[in-house]
């Protein structure tokens, strides 16, 4: 299995994971994707339910106007904005992201890079073992 996959893996397994309603929507457009994952409609259904097993960071009015201050202090797309937003909201402090600056630190969001070779990234990864075997 690629070393991405092992590693998302780990990341699901974690307890307390939140996932925004901007996640999901990037998802579907990865999921129909004829180029990625080309899904049919049920099968992306399935998909998107088992993540809603996940705690699910809605998108409301005071989101989207939280994410416009976002947006306009971090020079973050949009939609990145949105995602800070939606973790910020879910009392989160810790964001895993590979578009986003690792190990920046955005209105008290942490963003780690759980995909960063170990000697590059900015801690030791919460899912990895500091003890000897």
């Amino acid at each position: 299995m690629e070393r991405k996959s092992l590693i998302a893996r780990e990341l699901l397994r974690q307890k307390g994971l939140c996932i925004s309603v901007q996640v999901h929507n990037e998802f579907t457009v990865t999921a129909r994707n004829n180029s990625k994952l080309n899904l049919l409609p049920l099968p992306e259904l399935e998909w998107l339910r088992l993540w809603l097993l996940f705690q699910v960071s809605a998108i409301t009015v005071d989101t989207c106007l939280a994410t416009k201050r976002i947006h306009a202090r971090f020079q973050t797309s949009h939609w990145d904005s949105l995602i800070l937003t939606s973790v910020n909201t879910a009392g989160c402090s810790l964001v895993y992201s590979e578009d986003l600056s690792d190990p920046q630190n955005y209105a008290g969001v942490k963003v780690v890079n759980p995909f960063l070779e170990p000697e590059l990234a900015s801690q030791t990864p919460p899912w990895t073992s500091t003890k000897a075997n």
